[in-house]
Order: C-alpha cells, then structure tokens, then sequence
C-alpha cells in the first residue's frame, strides 16, 4: 500500500536538505558523468565528516589543556577512535582556499595527508581533485555548499528559529544521511552501471527485519557499499539492541566501489573487516576462516564472466557445480560454505534462479531443497532496483531448521520450531508503490507484513502486533497472536512433497494460489434494484448538468 499523501509530505520535509543539498550539487558538476561526479561529491562529504569529527575533539582537549591536554598530540585522536587530520587537511584550511585556482591540489594533497596519517584509510580516498576537466569553481562552490550542511538541515528542521535556538543535529547523523542519500541519487542516474554498489534500502530492509541480526558474525561477500551493514546496525539501534554485539565482514571485487564502502562505514562509525584491498569472493576468498551467524547479500545478477572454468573441482561445489554462463548458483553455494552451524542467510537474486534447470542448476536447487536448507522464498515487485527491471526474488537459507534459536538483546532467545520438510513461500509481487514512473518502493507496512509471516512461520513469538509506518501511525500485523496461517495470494507454507510434485520449482506463485474474493451477502435481486435506482439518479443529475451547460452558454452567445 503506497504511503498517504501526508506520509509523502512528511517525508518530503524529512529529506528535504538532502534534497536540496543533491540539486545543488548536481547543477556544479556541468558536464560531468555522474560515475565520475560520485567520487568527487562524496570524497569531499568524507573529508568534512572527519575533520568536523577532529574539530570536536580537538575543542574538547583544548578545554582540558590545564590538565595537560594536547590538542595536537595524534594519540589523543586514535585513543578516542578519531581519525588524525593533518592541519593542511582540515575543513577550514581548505575552506578559507575554495576560491584559489589552485583547490585541488590542496584537495589531493588533503587526502594524501589523512591516508599518510591512517593507516585504515590508506589506498581509500579519491584524489584527482587536480585534473584539468574538473572545473576548479565549481569545485569551490561545492566546498562551499558542503561547509554549510548543518545551516541547510537546520533552516529545514524549523525555518523560523533564530540560528542560535536552532538544535545542531549530530553531524555524523547529518552527514551519514547526505552520504546514503547521494549514493542512492548517483545510482539511480547511472542506471545499470549504478547496481556495482547500491543495493535499494527497502530491499535491504526487508533481509534485515526478516534475518534479525541482533548477535553475532554478519557477513556480506560482495558488499558494494556497504548498505546490507548501515541497515543491520540501524535494526540493532532501533530494536534497543547493542551495535558492540554484531562483527562485521565484507568483500567487494570492484576496487572504487571497496572504498566508497570504507568511505560509508568509517563516516557511520562502523567498524569492519573488508580486507586489504578489494578481491574476488570466488577466486580470492579473504574470509575463508569465517563461519557467520548472518548473511546478506546481493551478488550482481546472473554474471557469465565470472571465471567459472577455473574452479570446477572447488570444495565449495558440494550440492553440484555451478554452470561457466551463470554464477547465481555459485553464489548460493558460496554463502552456504560461510554459514556457521545455527547460521541463516538472506539474499537477492534474479526469479530465473527460483526455475532454471540450465547446466544443472534445477540439480543444485534440488539438492539444497533436499538437504533442508532452504526455509523461504520470497518473489518481490518489479521496478525496485536502478540497475534493472527484470523481476528479482530473495532466498532465505537456514543451517538447522530443527530447532534453531533467535538471539535478542539483553541475553534473551526464542526456540524456533522444528521446519524440516516445509518451504515458506511469500508473494509480495503486489506490494509496493510508484515513487516515480520507473522506480517502486516498499514502504513500511509492506516490510512488517512480510517479515511477520516469516517469524510467525518459524515460531517466532511476535514482540508486538503494532509497528509504525510512515507517518508514525500504528499498522496491525496479519498475525496479531503470533500464530501462522496461510493466505491466498500472499503466503504458503508447502510440504517437500508439493515442491517435489511441483519438480523441486521455488516460485511462489506456483504455491499461494490467488487472492480470495471479498465475500458479498448482498442477494443478487436487491443489488440489482439498488444499481439500477443509483444508475438512474446519476443519469437524470446528467441531464440536469447539460440542461444548465446549455443554458449558459446560451447566455453568452455560443450555440449548442
């Protein structure tokens, strides 16, 4: 169900700065692909979070400097998990500069400081601030507009508070915002190219809230920028658990996309382990040590180019080897190779993966049905990803559906029940709205409705029958006891033996059947009556219409 129209302006109010902020910006980068433009816009968007980060320690120990306080001591910054920033390199040095022809050599230069100071952002930052086409005004401009970020989110928060009763957000929550937001716009209007690293939030949301990733080892084997990780960190905060509770780990192939993802878990204070460099999940597994209680994922779509050829003997390979053309299977077989013993996973992948039984795949879902891994297809709504418009689904891969434990905070756990021998399946394909032509979103109600069949189904007691939607308002869940049905149209929970019948096929659509019709009590003798009497009275309010259209018009001097 799309949001109201109130939801829509609210959230318009929410993102406004950052929309305001992103059209702004957008008009300075002239001629500029947008691929190019990224690292640009965001490079600087990192560089003024860590020196706001610094300044506000920095003023702190200036304050204690009777006490023996060095401001300038590097130490003191890395004891408080600050990142060091070389005076040349702070924001207000290069703000002071912004109009000189020379900005972005002092930019490059910047970024080279902070990288030779930390060590965790060396080989990460964009430094070609320099080059001839980037037009040195527009980069001051931008400098510019970027040091007035707090003002903008500020004036949008209540434009008729004198600035000194405004209240400062926090300026990590300020700038983690813009950062999640650009990235979200930069994707969009790089369209296909954009799927390299974003992954839509509501797709991500709904891997969140179903997994529940409250404890434990979260790992993501070709990350992109990080997203599946901001999200799992916002579940934990908002669900009152403990961030200090989850370890973090990632890989990303693409060497650019690897550092926004650095760039975008630094600027959120995230810490994980990503590697030392960017490396291919199947040829360069740096994880292979990790057995994670989490996994969420979205690996790029039905990839050829995925050297297949050269690892058909892999150890990975343990329900079939995956086909040279495709590597979705792959992907699958990966992820189960990385599951600890109780551990689940939730992924992404094309709906062709949910039927093919090209190269062996319909073997490989075979065996994976069969050896009680799978435990719930979801097929989703078309037109939610930039990238592309081909229908996706997301899989959901439990290591012991016997009776598995959910962790939540503060010590406690619910028991699952025993699922061995059952499939949920969920037919989301109706849920969603229109945010633009070509884009679909999910919004909040549709996330719970999915996610509580899923915790209801595996025995998961409902915390509450209430969550909020957009607009804060309360939405009642479809399970308000806790307890599963299934629902035409939507939600089915299938035995081994209708999937085998079916030739071990996971579509949903085989499975939910179709929405029941409303009931109507009404007879069919006095429906007619009342139809027929409406249909007259509308009828002679026509006539009536025309005769008074008629008439005025006449009185004007137009003809009938």
């Amino acid at each position: 169900m799309p949001p109201s129209k109130t939801s829509k302006q609210n959230k318009t109010a929410m993102l406004g700065f950052e929309q305001q902020l992103w059209l702004t910006a957008d008009k300075m980068r002239g001629h500029m692909d947008p691929a190019e433009y990224k690292h640009v816009a965001l490079g600087l968007i990192f560089l003024k979070y860590i020196s706001d980060a610094f300044d506000e320690q920095y003023q702190k120990l200036k304050a204690q400097e009777a006490e023996g306080a060095d401001p300038e001591h590097r130490d003191e910054y890395l004891a408080e998990n600050v990142f060091w920033v070389p005076k040349e390199a702070r924001w207000q040095s290069l703000l002071e500069k912004a109009k000189l022809p020379e900005i972005g050599k002092l930019v490059d230069d910047a970024m080279v400081a902070i990288e030779r100071e930390n060590v965790s952002l060396k080989g990460v930052l964009p430094k070609d601030y320099n080059r001839p086409t980037l037009d040195k005004q527009r980069l001051g401009e931008l400098i510019d507009l970027i040091s007035n970020l707090e003002l903008i989110a500020q004036k949008e928060q209540d434009p008729q508070l004198e600035d000194k009763d405004k209240k400062n957000k926090p300026k990590q929550d300020i700038l983690g915002r813009v950062y999640e937001y650009f990235l979200g716009r930069f994707a969009s209007a790089e369209g296909k190219g954009g799927g390299e690293f974003y992954t839509p939030p509501s797709v991500v949301q709904v891997l969140v809230e179903m997994l529940e990733p409250y404890k434990g080892r979260v790992y993501d084997p070709c990350c992109g920028s990080g997203g599946m990780f901001v999200q799992s960190e916002k579940f934990i905060q908002v669900h009152g658990g403990y961030t200090k509770d989850i370890s973090i780990y990632g890989q990303e192939s693409n060497p650019t996309t690897w550092r926004l993802c650095k760039m975008n878990l630094a600027i959120r204070g995230i810490d994980a382990d990503l590697g030392k460099q960017n490396a291919d999940s199947f040829h360069n597994d740096l994880h292979k040590d990790i057995f994670a209680d989490f996994i969420l994922a979205n690996p790029p779509f039905n990839i050829s180019d995925w050297g297949g050829q050269h690892l058909r003997e892999d150890a990975r390979w343990k329900f079939g080897i995956p086909p040279v053309g495709n590597a979705n299977m792959a992907w699958v077989q990966h992820m189960v190779s990385h599951l600890g013993p109780r551990g689940y996973a939730g992924f992404v992948l094309a709906n062709g993966s949910m039927s093919s039984n090209t190269s062996g795949e319909g073997e490989i879902r075979k065996n994976l049905i069969e050896e009680n891994l799978v435990d719930c297809m979801v097929a989703l709504p078309g037109q939610l990803f930039y990238t592309t418009q081909i229908p996706v689904c997301l899989w959901f891969l439990a290591k012991d559906r016997s009776n598995g434990l959910i962790k939540y905070p503060y010590n406690g756990e619910a028991k699952l029940r025993d699922r061995r021998g059952e499939i949920l399946f969920i037919d989301a394909r109706k849920l969603g709205y229109l945010e633009d032509r070509v884009h679909r979103n999910l919004s909040k109600a549709d996330i719970y409705k999915i996610a509580d069949a899923y915790h209801s189904w595996r025995g998961e007691p409902l915390k509450d029958p209430y969550h909020l939607d957009e607009q804060n308002n309360s939405c009642k869940t479809e399970f308000p006891d806790g307890c599963y049905r299934d629902i035409s149209g939507f939600c089915k929970s299938a035995t081994l033996d209708e999937i085998r019948h079916h030739d071990y096929v996971l579509t949903p659509g085989r499975y939910v059947g179709t929405a029941e019709a409303q009931e109507d009590d009404e007879p069919f003798s006095e429906k007619m009556t009342r139809l027929t009497q409406t249909l007259k009275k509308q009828t002679a309010e026509s006539d009536t219409m025309a005769q008074n259209l008629k008439h005025q018009l006449g009185r004007v001097g137009y003809g009938w």
